[in-house]
C-alpha cells in the first residue's frame, strides 16, 4: 500500500476542501451543492480507477468491485458544521506537524478515501474478490440518514458489512439514539433572543443571548460555574463559550448552554427546574445502564421562540432499553417534548463471522488480543442486518471528531491503508 500513500493523501485533502455540511436543498442537490459536488468528485476519481460507480440522485453513491454476495463498506462524505476555535482552515486540507487538518479528516472522508485506495490496490494486483464489495457513500449521515432511506428505495442494501466510522477493534453493539426537542415556557424571560449550538450531535460550544436591561445589570459580573466555559456580558449581549465534542461523549466537551442556564438560574428561579432536568439529571435518566454503558444526555442546540426555550437533546441510551423510558421521564416531570429523530440500538453476536474475521485482522496487525466492544456513537452499521464498526479511531492517537482542529495524521493514514487492505482481502478471498 505504500505506493498509494501519496495519492491517498492528495485525495483526502481534495475531499476536505468541500464544505459538505448540511445546506438548504437545491434542484439536484438534496443536501446542498457542495455536498453533491463532493460526492460526484469522489465517484469520478473511482471511475478513473476503472471501477463501476452509481450516483443515486446525489443522496448517496457507491463504488462496486468484485462479484458474488454483496458486502457493504458504508462511509459518508457529509460533515458536521466546522464550529469555532480552529487554528487551521477547516476546509483547507492543510498539512502541518505531520497531520492533515480539516473537518471530515477522520469523520469520515479520510477513512472513505483510504478504503477507495485499498480497493484500487487490490484491483491493480489482479485480486478478484469472491464478494461484491460495495463502498457506499452517504451524504446525510450526520443529520438524519435521508441518504440511507433513499438508497433503500432505489437499490438493495447488502445484509453484511462494516463502516470505517467508529472505533477499533470491532464494534458489535451501539446504543440507541434519540434527538428530542424539549420546550420550557418562560414568563418575563431575561432575554429577548437566544441561540446556541451548531448541531444536535455536537456538544454546544457557543451561545448568544440578547438580555433585557434588568438582566444585563444583574449579570454584568457573571462568572461561569461550568468548568471549561466562560461567560461575557457586553452591554445587553451575553455570550458563552465552551468546547465542542461528539454528542455521544458529552463528558469530553464543555457545554456553553449549561454555563448560560446556570447563570440565568442565579437571577431567575424559573430556570432552576430547567437546569435540574437538563443537566442535574433530576429524572435519573442516567441510571439506565447495561453492557453497552450508561445513558448519556447532551443538550446541544437551543432557541428562544414563542415565549419558550426550545432545547434539542442528544440521548444515547443502552441497547437493551427502550426509547419509551425516556419519554416516560419527560411526562413524569411535565416537560413538553417532540421526538425529532430516533435510531434503534445495534446489537450483534460478537462471535459472528464478519466480526471475528475483522477482529483477527486487527489483532494480527497490532499484536494485541482484544475483543469486540460496544459504543455510544451511532453509525451506518445499523442499516445492515449484520453490520459492525471497524475503525478508524485508535486508543494511541488523539481524534478530535466533532471538535475544532479535527485532523488525521499521515502516520495513521498509512496504518489505515495497510489494515483496511488486509481486512477487505480477508473478507472477500
Amino acid at each position: 500500500m505504500q505506493k498509494y500513500f501519496d495519492e491517498t493523501v492528495k485525495t483526502i485533502r481534495e475531499m476536505i476542501r468541500f464544505d459538505s455540511s448540511l445546506k438548504p436543498a437545491e434542484e439536484g442537490a438534496p443536501f446542498g451543492k457542495e455536498t453533491a459536488a463532493c460526492l460526484e468528485r469522489f465517484l469520478a476519481i473511482a471511475r478513473d480507477m476503472g471501477f463501476e460507480t452509481h450516483n443515486y440522485d446525489n443522496y448517496i453513491g457507491e463504488v462496486v468491485f468484485g462479484e458474488g454476495k454483496d458486502f457493504a463498506i458504508l462511509a459518508h462524505l457529509d460533515v458536521v458544521p466546522a464550529g469555532a476555535g480552529w487554528a487551521h482552515d477547516p476546509f483547507g486540507g492543510e498539512i502541518s506537524d505531520g497531520k492533515i487538518w480539516g473537518r471530515g479528516t477522520m469523520d469520515d472522508k479520510g477513512p472513505a478515501v483510504c478504503i477507495l485506495y485499498c480497493l484500487k490496490a487490490l484491483k491493480d494486483e489482479g485480486f478478484t474478490p469472491k464478494r461484491k464489495i460495495k463502498l457506499i457513500l452517504g451524504c446525510n449521515e450526520e443529520s438524519g440518514w435521508a441518504c440511507i432511506e433513499h438508497y433503500q428505495k432505489v437499490a438493495t442494501m447488502p445484509e453484511e458489512g462494516f463502516t470505517p466510522d467508529a472505533n477499533f477493534p470491532v464494534i458489535y453493539a451501539e446504543k440507541g439514539i434519540a434527538h428530542v426537542k424539549a420546550s420550557f415556557p418562560l414568563k418575563d424571560a431575561p432575554f429577548t433572543a437566544l441561540t446556541a449550538g451548531s448541531a444536535a450531535n455536537m456538544v454546544c460550544d457557543s451561545l448568544t443571548a440578547i438580555l433585557t436591561d434588568k438582566a444585563a445589570a444583574a449579570l454584568k459580573d457573571a462568572v461561569s460555574r461550568v468548568e471549561g466555559t466562560c461567560i461575557c456580558v457586553e452591554g445587553n449581549t451575553l455570550t458563552a463559550k465552551g468546547k465542542s465534542a461528539h454528542g455521544s461523549l458529552p463528558m469530553l466537551g464543555a457545554n456553553a448552554l449549561e454555563a448560560a442556564l446556570r447563570a440565568f438560574a442565579a437571577i431567575d428561579e424559573q430556570f432552576a427546574p430547567v437546569v435540574a432536568f437538563l443537566f442535574d439529571d433530576c429524572a435519573h435518566l442516567k441510571d439506565m445502564e447495561d453492557i453497552t454503558g450508561r445513558l448519556t444526555m447532551s443538550p446541544d442546540v437551543a432557541l428562544f421562540e414563542d415565549g419558550a426555550l426550545q432545547v434539542i437533546i442528544d440521548f444515547r441510551y443502552p441497547a437493551t432499553h427502550k426509547i419509551e423510558e425516556i419519554f416516560t421521564a419527560f411526562d413524569a416531570f411535565g416537560v413538553s417534548y417532540e421526538s425529532l429523530h430516533c435510531q434503534d440500538p445495534l446489537f450483534n453476536d460478537p462471535e459472528g463471522e464478519t466480526i471475528q474475521r475483522l477482529l483477527s485482522v486487527w489483532n494480527e496487525s497490532t499484536g494485541r488480543r482484544e475483543q469486540p466492544i460496544a459504543i455510544g456513537g451511532g453509525t451506518y452499521a445499523r442499516a445492515l442486518k449484520c453490520g459492525c464498526g471497524f475503525g478508524p479511531e485508535v486508543d494511541w492517537e488523539e481524534s478530535p471528531i466533532h471538535q475544532a482542529n479535527e485532523f488525521i495524521s499521515l502516520k495513521h493514514i498509512a496504518f489505515l491503508n495497510d489494515l483496511y487492505y488486509r481486512a477487505i482481502k480477508k473478507i472477500s478471498e
